[in-house]
C-alpha cells in the first residue's frame, strides 16, 4: 500500500522520530491539528509501514562498549547465509549490510575492548577475508528521515 507523504505527514514524521514517546495529545499541539487526526495519520503512516516500529536510544558508551569499528568483509556467495547467522548471534554486531562492490558485507560492531574487537574479527575470518575501520567519533548518527516532496526527488 503506497501512502501519499504531504506536508503534515512529514511535520509528524519529524516530531515522532525526535521523541517518540509523546503522546498524540502532545504531537497534536507541537504541528497545529487535532489529536484524532494526528492519531489517524500515524496510525495510517504504521499501516503503511511508513513508521515500522518505536525503539529507545541506548548509549553504547554508556554501557562500557567504548570501541566502535566497522568491519568489511567478502566472501562467495555461498557464505551468504554463514555470515548472517553469525551477524544475527553476536552481540557486538549493530548492523550488517551486504553490498556491491569488491566487500560483500559491511558490519558496524560496538565491543568493551580491543581484545574483544579482535575475537569479533578472527569469527569472521573463519568466514572470509576481514578489513576493519575504528571509528574515531560519529559526528552524523542515527540521523531523523526526512521524506522529501514528489516536487524535490
Amino acid at each position: 500500500m503506497e501512502l501519499e507523504i504531504d506536508e503534515t505527514d512529514r511535520n509528524l514524521l519529524q516530531v515522532v522520530q525526535e521523541d517518540a514517546r509523546l503522546s498524540f495529545r502532545e504531537v497534536a499541539r507541537r504541528v497545529g491539528m487535532s489529536t484524532p487526526a494526528v492519531a489517524e495519520r500515524i496510525r495510517k503512516l504504521e499501516g503503511a509501514g511508513v513508521i515500522s516500529g518505536y525503539t529507545a536510544r541506548v548509549e553504547r558508551l554508556a554501557l562500557g562498549e567504548e570501541v566502535g569499528a566497522f568491519l568489511r568483509l567478502t566472501v562467495s556467495d555461498l557464505d551468504y547465509r554463514r555470515v548472517t547467522g553469525l551477524c544475527a548471534t553476536l552481540d557486538a554486531v549493530i548492523e550488517c549490510h551486504h553490498v556491491t562492490g569488491d566487500d560483500s558485507f559491511f558490519i558496524r560492531v560496538s565491543v568493551h575492548s580491543i581484545a574483544e574487537l579482535e575475537d569479533v574479527i578472527s569469527r569472521f575470518r573463519k568466514i572470509g577475508d576481514v578489513r576493519s575501520s575504528l571509528v574515531l567519533s560519529s559526528p552524523v548518527d542515527g540521523k531523523p528521515v526526512r521524506p522529501a516532496s514528489r516536487a524535490t526527488r
